[in-house]
């Protein structure tokens, strides 16, 4: 793959799936001595009200929601009961 001439790579699909990388991840990269390079995800710190908040983002006018009330829409949010 090329670099663009603003510095940027598109990392693979299969890549991205394998290390479960999902719009919006964060990656670290450390260059080693021996000059390759090393990539990681970054480990979330968000906790799980964020993280419900971010599965939600721009979903409100979803067809899903129309008959929703705001219980249903709370217990969407947190998720499967465990």
């Amino acid at each position: 793959m090329k670099i663009t001439s603003k510095g940027q790579v598109t990392i693979p699909q299969a890549v991205r799936e394998r290390a479960r990388l999902l719009p919006h991840s964060e990656v670290d990269f450390e260059v080693l001595p021996n000059g390759d390079v090393l990539m990681r995800a970054v480990k979330s710190a968000t906790s799980p009200v964020r993280r419900a908040f971010e599965r939600a983002r721009g979903s409100a006018n979803a067809t899903g929601f129309k008959n929703m009330d705001t219980d249903a829409f709370v217990q969407w949010l947190r998720g499967p009961l465990p």
